[in-house]
């Protein structure tokens, strides 16, 4: 059998320093789990901008549509502030979505019950919240054409597009169509209907994939400025959220927040399957490189490691060892380790990045004992 292959891209800030942690855990799957892989490092972002004069190379795409799976860190940071637009950090994250096609980003929300009293909201809010958001990710608004600043008459105009096929409405209400059913079935469409034709679009082509193929799953429309107000009145009523790039971009950081830390959230970006029948798949936590905290040893590695967790889960069918590791980490919290994002009310011990992964694998070595 093939042993699976893993792409790491730790890019800028504090990537590298999560991404270490991360390799601990894949490292402990093969001492004790007998799961291993094919694991390669590239650059990607800043650090391919300062070794090759561009965010991401063709060789490392070439290497990252070959993978069974991306794992990247975190791109970007002030020192690139000043670069033209295409060769920011960002663009390389951008051409890896675009040109793998990973048009189904999820976003999961869940708060941990050790940190349901660092949310804003009140913890009978956030406590024991578990929903995923869905949100397109090759299309709309980041995409579109024309966009670009002109100038007209005496004044510059800035120009972006926001475009929809019924194609790429299809695929990504399907995407989360199927994660509900393997859920709580239920799923809440959020789009602006009501002011954009491309919402109006995005409700009739979701409706219709619901009525012809998943009629057994609850569907409700939602604006998106509406949904935004409920996530943060009662954001236990969703399970699966789908909407498009730019509202999933706002609507996501908003749920991160009910969870207690930005650093404790994970992500997906799905595509079409491969030929194994998986589907092309980055991953990475929803954070992003925290320059100020970079090389410190501040920064908070869960989301990284829930990053790898996905992985498991997705693009290796290994749903139950995923399960462990979501287990190890909340075990960790309830013993109340905090990195400095997650010292709270509850005070808790201090930690440092690598004492938090190695509690991880300790949390992991307890669970076969």
């Amino acid at each position: 059998m093939t042993t699976p292959s893993l792409l790491i891209l730790p890019g800028d800030g504090i990537g590298p320093e999560v991404m270490a942690e991360v390799r601990k855990v894949i490292a402990w799957f093969g001492d004790h789990r007998g799961l291993s892989f094919d694991v390669s490092e590239d650059l990607v972002g800043g650090a391919a901008y300062d070794a090759h004069g561009t965010p991401l190379t063709d060789e490392t795409m070439a290497k990252a549509q070959d993978a069974d799976a991306v794992l990247l860190g975190a791109v970007g940071g002030p020192k690139y502030d000043d670069l033209d637009f295409s060769l920011k950090p960002e663009r390389g994250l951008l051409r890896l979505r675009k040109e793998m096609d990973l048009y189904a980003n999820l976003r999961p929300a869940q708060c941990f019950d050790a940190l349901a009293d660092f949310s804003s909201l009140k913890r009978d809010v956030v406590a024991g919240l578990d929903i995923v958001i869905v949100r397109e990710l090759t299309s709309g608004i980041y995409f579109g054409e024309p966009r670009g600043i002109i100038t007209e008459g005496n004044e510059r105009v800035g120009i972006n597009t926001q475009r929809y096929t019924e194609s790429e409405i299809d695929r990504v209400a399907r995407s989360a169509f199927e994660l509900a059913r393997r859920r709580g079935n239920k799923v809440c469409s959020m789009e602006k209907a009501n002011v954009m034709e491309s919402g109006v679009l995005w409700r009739e082509v979701v409706q219709k994939v619901h009525d012809e193929d998943y009629a057994d799953v609850e569907l409700s429309h939602m604006y998106a400025d509406a949904g935004a107000m409920q996530l943060c009145r009662w954001p236990k009523q969703f399970d699966v959220i789908v909407t498009d790039n730019l509202f999933g971009d706002m609507l996501s950081d908003a749920a991160a927040m009910l969870t207690g830390s930005l650093g404790m959230l994970p992500s997906a970006s799905l595509g079409a399957p491969m030929s194994n029948g998986r589907p092309k798949a980055l991953y990475e936590p929803v954070h992003g490189s925290a320059p100020d905290i970079a090389g410190q040893g501040k920064a908070n590695p869960i989301a990284c490691i829930l990053s790898f967790a996905m992985a498991l889960r997705y693009s290796f069918d290994q749903g139950d060892e995923a399960t462990r590791v979501e287990t190890a980490v909340e075990t960790v919290l309830a013993n109340g380790l905090r990195t400095g994002d997650l010292m709270g009310p509850d005070g808790g011990t201090p930690v440092n990045t690598d004492q938090m992964g190695d509690a991880v694998i300790e949390a992991l070595t307890a669970s076969t004992a």
